[in-house]
């Protein structure tokens, strides 16, 4: 299992100190998980991501990340500066460090750990989006116990990916760690969207990279404006005008309330989940 895919999902925050308190609220996610019908490991290709996508996580994208705030018009992920914003894996051994290939996690067993320090309601927020996979899915966050592959929740000034303000948040997070790409990363994507490449920062350019046939299975879920995994209109944006434009009227880019319909049957197609 050297090649399996692990984000290291971290979770900004900016609490000081970590109030002792039971566990309590969360134990009712471990009580029964019943029979899980995912069988099968298959493999994802990440190919398109480049070898930015590895390294260690660093501090300069946390000080980009504290400029964000709930008022801005893009969403905290977008400003980073890893691949796509949010997407850093570790470095490999090998002639040159990159994998195109990644495995599934076994069984839609996902062991996780939560390092640093968290307050009650972020905690809560947390565990409110692993619920909501739980409800909706096959898949199983099960808490870290000496397992090789686990994916880390963490409370460091490295600027990886989120604030745990939102549940959306989490929830994209958590769905890179499952093994999503973004939504706008589609093949097709041009059908459905126009990126204005004018309005991007100079060095954000290749977040809106597409990628290929080859490289990505859509899991007969079409292209989902409503995607908690969608960029924002304004994403990397360098003078507050639009990157992304939708094709269509009415729709809302980069939301991060919660799952759309489309992103549960995409999980649970991609995991052979019969829940649905």
């Amino acid at each position: 299992m050297n090649n399996f895919l692990y984000f290291f999902v971290i979770l900004i925050s900016s609490i000081n100190a970590l109030p002792a308190g039971d566990y309590n609220f969360f134990n009712y996610l471990y009580d029964d998980f019943g029979e899980n019908s995912i069988d099968g490991v298959e493999t994802i290709d990440v190919s398109s991501l480049g070898p930015e996508a590895y390294g260690l996580p660093r501090n300069e994208s946390g000080d980009a990340l504290s400029q964000w705030s709930e008022s801005s018009l893009m969403n905290p992920e977008e400003v980073g500066d890893y691949a796509e914003g949010d997407i850093l894996m570790p470095p490999q051994q090998g002639r040159n460090g990159v994998r195109n290939e990644v495995l599934r996690w076994p069984k839609g067993h996902i062991p996780y750990v939560i390092e640093g320090y968290f307050n009650s309601e972020q905690r809560e927020t947390i565990m409110r989006a692993i619920a909501d996979y739980h409800r909706l899915t096959c898949l199983r966050f099960v808490p870290y116990n000496g397992q090789k592959d686990y994916i880390t929740i963490q409370s460091k000034n490295t600027g990886c990916w989120s604030s745990v303000g939102r549940v959306g948040t989490v929830l994209h997070e958590l769905l890179h760690a499952i093994g999503f790409m973004h939504e706008q990363s589609r093949p097709e994507r041009d059908d459905f969207i126009s990126v204005r490449y004018n309005n991007i920062k100079p060095g954000a350019e290749n977040n809106f990279r597409k990628s290929t046939v080859k490289q990505t299975n859509d899991f007969n879920v079409p292209y989902d404006y409503n995607s908690v995994m969608h960029y924002s209109e304004y994403a990397f944006s360098k003078n507050q005008q639009k990157t992304i434009e939708p094709k269509v009227g009415g729709v809302k880019l980069g939301q991060r309330e919660g799952l759309s319909r489309g992103d549960v049957r995409k999980i649970n197609n991609m995991y052979n989940c019969k829940k649905e």
